[in-house]
């Protein structure tokens, strides 16, 4: 499989709503970072995720989380630019 687009080197910090969202894996997205379908024939596909309730989330932009969609600080041991 490809290595994703970096979309950003820091997290989508933001209060979701509850319901679902459908998060850009590949990075190629113009919606950042949720999937507008750029994805289509790149051997990505949108992570669909819950939120129960309305909650501030960190949203993974690197697209090299270990967490799927959340942000675990991987953008911090990503080579420079």
């Amino acid at each position: 499989m490809p290595e994703p687009k970096i979309a950003a080197r820091s997290p989508y910090k933001s209060e979701l709503a509850a319901g679902t969202y459908a998060w850009c894996s590949c990075g190629h997205s113009a919606k950042q970072p949720f999937c507008d379908g750029s994805h289509k024939g790149t051997g990505f596909s949108p992570k669909m995720f819950e939120m129960k309730e309305k909650a501030f989330v960190a949203l993974c932009m690197c697209k090299h989380s270990a967490n799927g969609e959340r942000c675990d600080g991987s953008h911090k041991s990503l080579p420079p630019a």
